[in-house]
């Protein structure tokens, strides 16, 4: 398989900005292997993504997935999407991630930062601020 015959990645909103903070840690093993992979391709690969309100490409690994459009902190991981729709006028469409990610790291701010993210557990010992903000 080529990289154009690859399939779409699709992403919930909020995983945005966890693609780019992402270090190598995660839930269980087959989470980060898979995660490791999505990353990998998003950053040096073709980088179509389509943007879904509900489960995504990431969520299919994660042990916390309960079914579809169903998580373990459900009302946590819809709150993070509402806060990047609400911040970067997201839309349930096709974008290109790269230039997604320069448009959203462009616009965020400290203060939009932490009121998106504080609430994650993964903000502390990520890399999301230092790789979001640092072209400020």
């Amino acid at each position: 398989m080529t990289e154009t015959d690859e399939e779409v990645i699709i992403l919930r909103p909020h995983h945005l900005l966890c693609t780019q903070g992402y270090s190598g840690n995660g839930y269980s093993p087959e989470f980060v292997e898979h995660m490791n992979d999505v990353v990998e391709r998003l950053r040096h690969g073709d980088d179509r993504i389509k943007i879904t309100f509900s489960t995504d490409t990431l969520c299919s690994c994660c042990p916390n997935k309960l079914g579809e459009n169903k998580c373990v902190s459900q009302d946590k991981v819809k709150w993070f999407d509402d806060k990047v729709i609400e911040y970067f006028g997201i839309e349930e469409k096709e974008y290109r991630y790269r230039e997604i990610i320069k448009e959203i790291d462009g616009k965020m701010t400290d203060g939009m930062m932490d009121d998106i993210c504080m609430r994650c557990s993964w903000y502390p010992v990520s890399a999301c601020r230092k790789n979001i903000m640092s072209n400020k």
